[in-house]
Formats: C-alpha cells, structure tokens, sequence
C-alpha cells in the first residue's frame, strides 16, 4: 500500500498538473489579451479535469501522496488566480476577494500547528469540497455574465448567486477547519526536535 501511496506517474497527477500550468494562462487570458471565451472554457476545462482526476484515482487505484496534496494546491490557486483577475477586471468586489483569499492564507498560517506534532494536515472535508465546486462554478459564469451574449443576464444572476452560497459555506468550513487546528493544539503535544 505505501508503495502506491508513494507514486508520482500516475494519470490524476498528469491531470493535475495541466491544470496547474493553465493557472497563469488564465490570468494572462483575463488580464492581458481580455480574451473571455477563452478564459471560460479553460476554467470549465479545469473543473471537468478537477472532477476526472478524482474520478480516475479511483477507477484506476491510482492514489497517491503527491495527488492528495496537489488537487487542493491547485483548486487553490486557480481559486485564487481568478478571484485576482477578476477583481482586477472589476468582476468582483475587493470583499469577496478579501474573504475568499483570506481564509486560505489564515488557513495556511495554522499548519505548522500540525508540522510541529509530526501530523500530516487535516483530511479535507467534503462540505469543503462542495462550497469550492461551488465557486469554481460560480466564477465562469460571472465571466460569462460579462460577455456578449443572450444569457449574459441570466448567467450574471446565476453566477452570484452561487458565488453567495458558495463563499458562506467557504467561511463556514474554513472556521471548522481552524476549530480542528485548534483542538490538536490543545490536545496533542509539540514532537521534539531531534538534536545532533
């Protein structure tokens, strides 16, 4: 079992780290070259690939250590890399952007609470999981929204309203998330280093 948890070539981490080389397409797409067709199908392709690579661990056996802390590096920084742009492109309004950004920085500032008791991260929760589903869906079609198009209305409406639900539900895991850091703070002593 630790040798396949140990694994690098697999096909959910080829998949992953596509996605990770069309973060800065994306801002360069969003920022530079304002090209918002192509900007939306690379995220709905990286959603479609986010949701595969899952998919295809499973169906494949392909479980590894690098693709369990790779998929959330990268719905990160896409999350991150989008929410910038858009803001930048006056898509969305510098609170959202301080919400969504801020969490994660705040989460990431209690991991060495974990480190420093030999303790690999918090599994991810599946609440978790939803509410970023939720913003990465919500995030083409505020883009969409901003194009020239029919549904632009429609899809304006839709993409706040998921981007409402999914930042509430964001905050909410991010506050169970800190709780869990908390409780291993206060329950599981610091491991001590090892002197030479």
């Amino acid at each position: 079992m630790r040798a396949k948890e140990d694994r690098i070539l697999t096909v959910p981490n080829a998949l992953s780290v596509v996605r990770l080389i069309g973060v800065p397409v994306l801002l360069w797409l969003l920022l530079v070259e304002h090209a918002d067709g192509w900007a939306f199908a690379l995220l709905i392709a990286s959603g479609v690939t986010d949701f595969l690579d899952g998919k295809l661990a499973r169906l494949l056996d392909q479980f590894s250590r690098l693709g369990a802390l790779l998929d959330p590096l990268v719905d990160r920084l896409y999350l991150i890399a989008t929410v910038f742009g858009f803001l930048v492109r006056g898509i969305l309004p510098w609170p959202f952007v301080v919400v969504l950004i801020g969490r994660d920085l705040i989460l990431g500032a209690v991991l060495p609470i974990y480190r420093r008791r030999g303790l690999e991260p918090p599994e991810v929760i599946y609440l978790g999981k939803a509410a970023t589903f939720a913003l990465m869906s919500a995030l083409p079609w505020l883009l969409a929204g901003q194009m020239d198009w029919a549904a632009a209305g429609f899809s304006r409406a839709f993409g706040w309203a998921l981007l409402w639900w999914g930042t509430a539900v964001y905050v909410w895991t991010g506050l169970l998330y800190l709780w869990k850091a908390f409780a291993v703070a206060r329950t599981i002593p610091v491991v001590p280093r090892a002197t030479s």
